[in-house]
């Protein structure tokens, strides 16, 4: 879902070689056991991989959204259908949009731009807020501007949007990784700057993921295994991402769980549980890509959403939203549906959060 609206050189690791340094370095067995250990000693760390935070949000609803123990979220910038300069102009006013909104809100917003922001708005009951763009089309042709929007807080970006552009195909479109798009990934890897698969269609997801030098995140999505939507990923590219030391967020649009539109919360742990599946519990989160209001499915909110999605969204769609995931106390009811279907209490704060702290910590900083 959309809203409306100097860093040197690193040095460059192959793919292969970042993902066994990490593995060389802290031995999975006694990573998982000092992290299992590290969550004993305080509360739950809960992050959302892709989520909405509107400007129109009042103090209130941001009070929930902390009290339900959210402590991180990423937020799409601005709208990722537009190409050329006026894909720039709307990147740009984005950021600033959301640098407003940080600064307007002191007490409750923190931009975040590394793991050590999540830890501070922890200690300080805030939100820690990471950018994202969901395209890569305000970049162009140069990639020195990946570098011009690093300096401004940038650290995550999304390959396509639905359709094709310079970089490769979206889910809605045929083709593969172009050589622009491998020279861009190259790019955003020695940024450290999270590459971002959601949207993109399986050729070109599998593609990237091969030609990525770090770990890639999934942060919106669902499982095709599960239910059929061109959003979903597939099997195939669930273990690649993982094999890459990826994570893969599963998302709470309804149609892209569930044809069901009512006592429709189970299909979604079912695509948690499958994900866990074939990618491995180290590798789920949550990236809910929802709205925190209480949705209403009033004549209003239908034409504010169809203006802000456009022909994307249809009436057949409709709800977006799960029934018990609608409003902003909605990771109380995941944590606690985690723990009903047995998971142990280390694994149910990995997929809260535990997992994408680790891939931010190693991908981002």
């Amino acid at each position: 879902m959309i809203r409306p609206g100097a860093v040197g050189p690193t040095r460059m690791l192959s793919r292969r070689s970042f993902v066994r340094g990490l593995a060389t370095a802290t031995a999975a067995t006694h990573a998982s056991v000092r992290f299992a250990h590290a969550l004993e000693q305080r509360e739950s760390l809960v992050m959302d991989a892709m989520g909405e935070l509107r400007p129109e949000y009042d103090d209130a609803l941001l009070r929930d959204m902390l009290g339900s123990g959210l402590d991180s979220i990423t937020v799409t910038l601005c709208d990722p259908k537009f190409e050329g300069a006026a894909a720039l102009e709307t990147a740009v006013d984005g950021l600033l949009d959301y640098d407003r909104l940080s600064a307007s809100r002191p007490r409750q917003v923190l931009k975040a731009t590394s793991v050590a922001d999540v830890d501070r708005a922890r200690r300080e009951g805030r939100l820690a807020v990471f950018y994202l763009f969901q395209n890569t089309t305000q970049f162009g042709d140069d990639l020195d501007r990946v570098d011009l929007f690093y300096r401004l807080g940038l650290r995550s970006c999304q390959l396509t949007y639905n359709d094709r552009n310079l970089a490769g195909a979206g889910c809605r479109a045929t083709g593969r990784l172009t050589e622009f798009g491998r020279r861009l990934i190259g790019r955003l890897n020695e940024r450290r700057m999270l590459l971002d698969l959601s949207h993109v269609n399986m050729e070109t997801m599998a593609d990237a993921i091969a030609a990525a030098r770090a770990p890639a995140i999934i942060s919106h999505t669902g499982c095709a295994a599960m239910h059929e939507h061109v959003r979903n990923t597939t099997d195939a590219n669930l273990r690649a991402l993982a094999d890459g030391g990826g994570v893969v967020g599963i998302c709470q649009i309804r149609p892209f769980i569930t044809e069901k539109k009512t006592d429709n919360l189970e299909p979604y742990f079912e695509h948690i549980d499958h994900a866990v599946r074939v990618a491995g519990i180290e590798h789920v989160c949550i990236g809910s890509d929802r709205d925190h209001r209480v949705i209403v499915m009033t004549p209003e909110y239908i034409a504010e959403l169809k203006r802000e999605e456009g022909s994307q969204v249809a009436d057949a769609d409709l709800p977006l939203f799960i029934e018990a995931l609608n409003g902003p106390r909605r990771m109380e009811v995941v944590q606690a549906g985690l723990e009903k279907r047995g998971y142990a209490a280390a694994d149910v704060d990995r997929i809260m959060g535990g997992n994408l702290y680790r891939l931010y910590r190693d991908v981002i900083g």
